[in-house]
């Protein structure tokens, strides 16, 4: 179901505090306890600052590490009081002496970068850093990036077809990201992609043309403004998502590049980390360029990720429900699922690589 050589989103490093107490509802000790690709992980820092990520299960009677507490580098168990270093191995049994070679718990390869933490969920001789998806974080000094978060009970299959095609939304969002007039739909459901596709990956560019602003952007503008889209879009599996997105006063023009004025160049940034086959953590941004930024501005882009997520989730929630009950039900496909077949068709490709390969390792 889910790709295990590859690197997964375990949430914004700001969740991974060394506080004892703090306002983001950690477990004692600040360890955090995450589900990534059905595997259970405990995250926490080390009082150097440095990320650790071990599996979430005692192996001695499968407690979980994330209720216990942090000593120095490591964890100590609640249930019996096992001592565990960052490198997995238990280095005390309260009342034993002798520490049996095999308890000792998986620890998985982490990396911070661009304010996310990564996780590498498969072979740890295969954790190529290079792999890590280009973004645009709130630590960057050229971008006003603001960031939020959610979890949605839908497939991470549904959240990939979702994003890989935005004609949806003049509908899901029409009173959001997108807008519900004639205008825009027209202009939305019109789209010609560029598709681009990589080993893991897939690039989609085109520009909108001549569309009044989104509804949540309209209060800023004059009635009657029109603006020329541009979205260059790259789409990375497991599922991260990255809009490298500019606004330009439109020129007139039917094709080629835009050359009105700039009204605002951001970036938004999304990684969705599947939980289990029925829901995943969401970790998003949204902010634009200094040179383009003003007040209010990325703070408004990203409050209105929260709405327009909120919709997303409403309506993949609804669909994963009806996708169980029926899960052979007849589909019909239509032109908007170019770019998701071809995501889709991409994760199936690497799914049956890897199972390919294990097979071979075990023959």
């Amino acid at each position: 179901m889910f790709p295990k050589n590859a690197w997964y989103n375990a949430g914004w490093d700001y969740m991974f505090t060394q506080s004892q107490k703090n306002g983001l509802t950690q477990s004692k000790g600040s360890l955090v306890a995450r589900k990534i690709a059905g595997e259970r992980v405990v995250v926490y820092r080390k009082p150097t600052g440095q990320i650790v990520a071990m599996e979430d299960r005692c192996p001695h009677r499968q407690a979980a590490l994330s209720l216990g507490q942090k000593e120095g580098d490591g964890i100590r168990c609640l249930y019996h009081g096992m001592r565990f270093g960052a490198d997995g191995k238990c280095n005390e049994i309260p009342g034993q002496e002798t520490i049996p070679e095999r308890a000792c718990v998986r620890v998985f390869p982490v990396v911070e970068k661009d304010n996310w933490v990564w996780v590498w969920m498969g072979d740890p001789a295969k954790a190529d850093e290079k792999l890590i998806p280009h973004a645009v974080g709130p630590g960057d000094p050229d971008w006003n990036v603001k960031t939020s978060h959610m979890s949605v009970n839908a497939s991470f299959r549904l959240e990939i077809a979702n994003l890989a095609d935005l004609t949806h939304l003049v509908w899901i969002h029409k009173e959001s990201l997108g807008a519900g007039d004639k205008v825009s739909r027209e202009r939305f459901t019109s789209i010609k992609p560029k598709f681009t596709m990589f080993p893991n990956a897939m690039r989609t560019q085109y520009v909108v043309r001549g569309a009044p602003p989104s509804v949540f952007l309209q209060h800023l503008f004059p009635e009657g403004a029109l603006f020329d889209w541009d979205f260059d879009i790259m789409h990375t599996l497991p599922c991260t998502w990255v809009l490298h997105f500019k606004i330009f006063v439109s020129d007139g023009k039917l094709e080629g590049e835009p050359t009105g004025q700039l009204v605002a160049e951001t970036w938004t940034c999304q990684a969705v980390t599947p939980r289990d086959d029925d829901s995943v953590d969401y970790y998003y941004s949204w902010g634009a360029s200094k040179s383009t930024d003003f007040p209010g501005l990325s703070q408004l882009l990203c409050d209105n990720l929260d709405d327009a997520f909120s919709e997303d989730r409403q309506a993949l929630e609804a669909q994963h429900v009806r996708m169980k009950e029926r899960p052979n039900h007849p589909m019909v496909d239509i032109i908007h699922d170019a770019g998701p077949g071809k995501m889709l068709w991409l994760l199936d490709k690497v799914l049956k690589d890897e199972a390919k390969q294990a097979a071979m390792a075990v023959a």
